[in-house]
């Protein structure tokens, strides 16, 4: 190695694709962490179903209902659930709450397509459903498409889960778009237009009921939901039913190095944080990790991290270990430290004009440190200070963890935000933290096995930090 090779060596920032330095041992590691993440994909399309399946994992590793248990000590492990659409669980540390939190912080909702709540209908003698798009989608994408029916309808005496289009012998649904044949006026308008949200409606039967009676194809739908299900067509009204991508989570390309799946904004942050939370034994400072829900339209409601539940539950936490004084959680949240776990866009090759390539984030390049979102002039992002940054990229090296450090595209093309300064406001030390995905809020997101790996190394890191 000549003196500038030195040089270069010992200065510039490392960037190499992290698949060249693993061992035919690690690579197998870092395959295997990857099936128990496809199935949770696979398993778990709307946040309600994410709630249940994290309550099973957390129960089978010996955490219990925080309500459960008069005192807390070091070692203790507990759960909170809010309305089944999010879930808090923390590891009790052996320092005292004064001391602060090592929190990490997920959202469970993805985009998808909601009922509107007098949703179904027949024109020519097709029935549908209309619906309302929840989060930021590419509609065009959304149609022609198998998609799944997943949710709940609470009727005068019971409350109905429902869950169809994922199993090989279920009917899937679909949205209808125009044949390329009679498309020149719909190819005129640009992709925004193209397909209308209006006409995001899917098709759910065909066949007419028989009598001598209007909307017979409608009636015989209906007939099927009550004979099925109990329903009757009011009790829409009451119900909270989701649309999504009746897909499986799948390996992609020859190599099998990525992940096709929909759903992995954000659970991909959610998998591999609770990962590490259940791996967690006796840590020195306590550790939450929040499972939030609503992210995906800015955080509202009360299962939103806005909502005063996460507070209620640190709250819990607080009474359970130091006794009732409501004046320490603000020392609380002003000595913890967060990541909030949300992913962040890769560069896709593609279009390399909306992007700024020595400041975006690559796959195979490990977790992704994003310092501020927002857009343009940073409005609404939530901007780290460098010291917490600092304290986060000299954990992670001493930890050998891959990580890269970017924004997301060209100033002023886009931005977005994640739920980082929700939890700045409260004082707390936040710094977004999470996987690069490709063809993000898309039906079929795709991430790389290695950084999902790298992003369960870097949360286990992070819990058991000072």
């Amino acid at each position: 190695m000549n003196n500038a090779e030195e040089l270069k060596s010992k200065l510039f920032k490392e960037k190499t694709n992290g698949y060249e330095k693993l061992s035919e041992k690690e690579l197998k590691k870092v395959f295997s962490f990857s099936e128990g993440y496809k199935e949770f994909l696979s398993e778990n399309k709307t946040e309600r179903e994410c709630v249940k399946s994290i309550k099973r994992l957390l129960k089978e590793n010996n955490f219990k209902n925080i309500d459960e248990l008069k005192q807390l000590h070091p070692n203790d492990k507990v759960y909170y659930i809010n309305r089944e659409k999010c879930i808090y669980a923390a590891v009790i540390g052996q320092k005292s709450p004064e001391d602060g939190f090592n929190m990490i912080a997920s959202h469970l909702d993805s985009p998808r397509l909601d009922l509107k709540p007098n949703p179904l209908y027949e024109d020519e003698e097709i029935a549908f459903l209309k619906t309302h798009y929840y989060g930021g989608i590419k509609k065009y994408q959304w149609v022609n498409i198998p998609l799944s029916m997943h949710g709940v309808i609470i009727t005068k005496d019971k409350k109905i889960e429902i869950k169809l289009g994922e199993e090989e012998k279920d009917p899937i649904f679909t949205i209808a778009d125009l044949l390329p044949h009679l498309s020149s006026k719909q190819e005129k308008k640009t992709l925004k237009d193209g397909i209308e949200a209006e006409n995001l409606n899917i098709v759910v039967g065909s066949i007419p009921y028989k009598g001598n009676i209007d909307e017979k194809v409608k009636l015989n739908i209906l007939n099927l939901l009550n004979q099925e299900y109990g329903i009757k067509e009011k009790d829409f009204v009451s119900a909270e039913i989701e649309f999504t991508p009746a897909m499986k989570a799948k390996d992609l390309g020859f190599d099998r190095s990525l992940i096709a799946a929909y759903g992995q904004d954000d659970r991909v942050c959610a998998y591999t944080s609770l990962k590490a939370l259940l791996k967690e034994e006796n840590p020195n400072k306590t550790c939450i990790c929040i499972f939030a829900d609503k992210e995906e339209i800015g955080s509202m409601g009360n299962t939103g991290m806005y909502s005063n539940t996460f507070e209620y539950f640190i709250e819990k936490i607080l009474n359970k270990t130091v006794g009732n004084n409501p004046s320490i959680i603000n020392k609380v949240f002003n000595s913890s430290k967060m990541l909030s776990a949300d992913v962040t866009g890769a560069y896709n090759p593609n279009y390399p004009d909306i992007y700024e390539k020595n400041n975006e984030s690559y796959i195979n390049h490990g977790i992704s440190i994003i310092k501020y979102t927002g857009s343009a002039s940073k409005g609404g992002a939530s901007d780290a200070n460098a010291e917490f940054v600092g304290y986060v990229k000299n954990l992670f090296e001493s930890n050998n963890i891959t990580y890269q450090v970017s924004e997301m595209g060209k100033i002023g093309i886009g931005g977005g935000g994640t739920i980082a300064y929700i939890l700045a406001n409260r004082s707390i030390d936040v710094l977004d933290c999470g996987v690069p995905v490709l063809s993000m809020h898309s039906p079929y997101e795709i991430t790389s096995k290695y950084d999902i790996y790298e992003a369960y190394k870097a949360y286990k890191a992070f819990y058991k930090g000072e």
